[in-house]
């Protein structure tokens, strides 16, 4: 009894399969008998098919800058009106949708107008949805690569306008009407739709808009025909995370390094001169690394290129700086004479501005008699002898030495003995010999401490030039957002 119950419960199956089927095979005779898919779906030539469209992105894949492409994954969904294809569902057994191939419906050939790679169909021709009462829907997939103008003025820190325009490639604008879908509220859905829960989301762009207009274009007035496209803007921002790791953050380490060659000292100017040429050497590969990842253009220069070249023209003025300084470091008074301006303002001036002044002396510096080689006793020195011989003043010395009885006979065995004569002459000539050295050593010196001050003045104003212009070229970077108007955001948070 049971068994007997199964099979009947079967065969109704297999009946009710079969006459399912019917069904469908029978509308489809039906609707498509004598249909011809290349004539439009009006009943008169003057009438016009609305077409509503609607645009799913389910992957942003990437974004070549160098190529200027972008590349994505989206749904188109478009629906119009077939009026060859109405039918009521009561009179097929309760058969409300049929599912047809694409090549045997009518299609309104929507191609994406600024497709590059020149596949300008969908990825899959699947089938179409015919409802009751003639409404037709088309979901096909597609890839599309699609031309974008990159604008690189703030690379890293900027964001690109691509454009998804779609139209009809065989009807114009009095031919085939576009408007948007209108949505489970009411409103027409004038946006790219991202379904959060299916879109992949991008590891290095990031969507903020992606707003779509209708535009209408006459291509000839006289007969009022003319093209209708409808415009998506797809307003995307780069996530900088990556390029601050890897590119800005070593940059801005290495180029501080220029500021590293003022902390040696004012006369090691082949060192000076070899750390600000490896850092400039440094920043070119850099450079020459972004210009890889941009585009060639030369509408503009990107904002990490702006600042390497900064870097670079900074680093040359601290080569510059630094070969300056060794040359008024290595002065000495038989090729070189200073001022006492130049004095007053590069040994007193200058380091009292810059808190740099003259190391302070040993406290038992005092108590210890100054060398013969000072200012004021050289300038005594020299007044005496441009008055007295040198043998009366050798023997006036001794005078306050040993006495007047022994000055005395100094003065007799210097008239007595001509070789006495020679000895104090000789013994003149290495005294003016020393105090010679010794003023030179001083002039030396002093060229050596105005190098010093130059080289402070140096560093203080290449750190003022270095902070301030890195910071006005990134800042430029950060003030780099996105417009709030006209675009209505694409994902609300």
């Amino acid at each position: 009894m049971a068994r007997a119950l199964l099979s009947t419960l079967f065969l109704l199956q297999l009946l009710g399969r079969g006459e399912g089927t019917s069904e469908e095979l029978r509308l489809y005779h039906h609707l498509f008998d004598n249909y011809d898919p290349k004539c439009r779906p009006v009943r008169r030539p003057e009438d016009t098919v609305s077409i509503n469209l609607k645009v799913t992105l389910t992957n942003l894949i990437s974004l070549n800058e160098k190529e200027e492409t972008l590349t994505t994954s989206v749904w188109i969904g478009i629906d119009w009106h077939d009026y060859r294809l109405n039918f009521s569902k009561a009179d097929f057994g309760g058969l409300g949708t049929l599912r047809v191939p694409a090549q045997s419906v009518w299609l309104p050939e929507i191609v994406l107008e600024n497709n590059i790679d020149g596949n300008f169909g969908v990825a899959y021709d699947c089938n179409v949805l015919v409802y009751e009462g003639g409404f037709v829907s088309w979901l096909p997939p597609a890839i599309y690569r699609s031309t974008c103008a990159v604008e690189v003025s703030y690379f890293p820190f900027d964001w690109q306008n691509c454009s998804l325009v779609f139209r009809s490639q065989t009807y114009n604008a009095q031919e085939v009407e576009f408007a948007f879908v209108v949505g489970d509220d009411g409103e027409p859905v004038s946006k790219i739709d991202i379904d959060t829960e299916a879109y992949t989301e991008n590891g290095e762009w990031a969507i903020d808009f992606c707003s779509g207009e209708i535009h209408h274009r006459d291509r000839e007035p006289a007969d009022g025909r003319g093209d209708v496209d409808i415009v998506y803007s797809l307003i995307i921002r780069r996530k900088p995370l990556f390029y601050i790791i890897n590119i800005i953050v070593p940059c801005v380490l290495i180029s501080g390094l220029v500021l590293l060659p003022y902390f040696l000292p004012a006369q090691a100017g082949g060192q000076k001169c070899t750390v600000s040429i490896n850092v400039l050497l440094a920043q070119t590969v850099f450079l020459f690394l972004i210009a890889q990842k941009i585009p060639e253009t030369s509408l503009s220069v990107p904002l990490l290129g702006r600042y390497l070249i900064f870097v670079m023209v900074v680093a040359t003025l601290i080569v510059m700086n630094c070969v300056f300084v060794l040359n008024v470091s290595l002065r000495t008074p038989a090729t070189h004479a200073t001022s006492p301006r130049m004095r007053h303002v590069l040994l007193e001036l200058l380091p009292r501005l810059l808190g740099s002044g003259a190391p302070p002396e040993a406290p038992g510096a005092a108590l210890v008699p100054r060398r013969a080689s000072s200012v004021g006793l050289l300038l005594r020195a020299e007044e005496l002898i441009l008055k007295k011989p040198r043998s009366e003043l050798v023997f006036e010395g001794q005078r306050y030495r040993h006495g007047t009885w022994t000055a005395a006979l100094y003065q007799s065995l210097g008239a007595a003995a001509p070789e006495i004569r020679c000895c104090v002459e000789a013994i003149n000539f290495l005294a003016e010999s020393t105090r010679d050295q010794e003023a030179a050593g001083e002039e030396v010196s002093d060229w050596l401490r105005m190098g010093k001050a130059l080289d402070n003045v140096c560093f203080w104003a290449a750190l003022v030039l270095f902070s301030v212009g890195s910071s006005l070229i990134f800042l430029g970077g950060y003030l780099n957002r996105v417009p709030d108007l006209p675009y209505p955001p694409c994902i609300k948070a």
